[in-house]
């Protein structure tokens, strides 16, 4: 399709919305960084571990680090960055991932390497298995309209596969949230290991602990009900409660799921739920629902009624 040849060209869209953010490719910023005396061994070993994991779920290639933007040397005071900063991810359209360095932002070199590099590797492999999701588009009105990511589907007419969760609930059934929730327990893991293999402890601040216990997937019921307030800076503060409020919405919501339908076999669930996100074929995942809790299990869990409805199924 022209049109998402020509988005994909230009990430320029992406990056004007942080007008104050310099954004550098991955790779150079990682240059940038060892030329100044940051090991970045944690970050490229933690890589190295997702790519053989996500191999086994049938992805073959990692996204490219010149894909990836890292937003640094900000003119804003008190830009504070991370994986919970404002508008950024993977954007499919474009196919890049906008991510920003962890910490104080007016800076070239993080205020904390060790956690900036972890917060890196939790946002690169996070993105990896976003860009290795299987997607389908077709054409409407000269532009590209996605129809399915993952395991879930949507109607040209905007019609989803899958229901939103009603707001504050402690369970999911949409498939959105469980992939977002797979993805992110994955590439925590892989963090959480890095992390205990370059020795890298927990930071004494409140909110350099809650970090580090957010990227290794090890935040406690506590810390998701903990409100933290940093009176000197709003954007910390924002952050912290950006942190939470993904961590009760997402990673929260995934847990319980698994608990739900795989108690006692959580990670076997996670990694079918993995591999299908990959191929975004449902046949081997919902056959072992099925033996689990009866035939139709995945349709009975996320498809919302209306989805079959005359005149949404264009």
């Amino acid at each position: 399709m022209a049109a998402l040849s020509a988005m994909r060209a230009d990430a320029s869209p992406l990056t004007d919305k942080h007008p104050a953010h310099v954004f550098r490719p991955l790779s150079e910023i990682l240059s940038r960084w060892a030329a100044d005396g940051i090991d970045t061994t944690p970050f490229h070993a933690g890589v190295e571990d997702a790519k053989r994991r996500y191999a086994r779920y049938g992805l073959s290639r990692m996204l490219p680090l010149d894909r990836v933007l890292v937003g640094g040397e900000s003119t804003r005071p008190g830009a504070f960055g991370g994986f919970h900063h404002p508008d950024q991810g993977y954007r499919h359209l474009q196919m890049v991932a906008v991510i920003t360095m962890h910490g104080p932002m007016e800076r070239k070199i993080p205020e904390r390497p060790a956690l900036a590099l972890l917060d890196l590797l939790r946002a690169y492999s996070h993105d990896c298995l976003h860009y290795g999701s299987r997607r389908r588009y077709v054409e409407v009105a000269g532009l590209p309209v996605r129809t399915q990511y993952g395991i879930n589907y949507r109607r040209v007419s905007g019609q989803s596969y899958s229901v939103a969760d009603e707001r504050g609930s402690r369970h999911t059934r949409n498939l959105g949230v469980v992939m977002e929730g797979a993805c992110d327990r994955e590439a925590r893991s892989i963090t959480r290991k890095s992390a205990e293999r370059f020795d890298i402890t927990e930071p004494m601040d409140v909110l350099g602990a809650l970090t580090f216990r957010d990227v290794t997937g090890t935040l406690t019921e506590g810390d998701s009900r903990r409100a933290v307030d940093v009176p000197e800076s709003a954007e910390r503060t924002q952050y912290a409660s950006a942190l939470r409020n993904y961590e009760i919405g997402v990673n929260r919501r995934y847990l319980h799921f698994l608990g739900e339908f795989a108690p006692g076999e959580e990670n076997e669930c996670h990694a079918r739920l993995l591999a299908a996100i990959i191929s975004g074929d449902t046949t081997t995942l919902g056959a072992w629902l099925d033996d689990h809790h009866g035939p139709g299990t995945f349709a009975g869990l996320f498809r919302t009624s209306g989805y079959f409805e005359p005149g949404l199924t264009a």
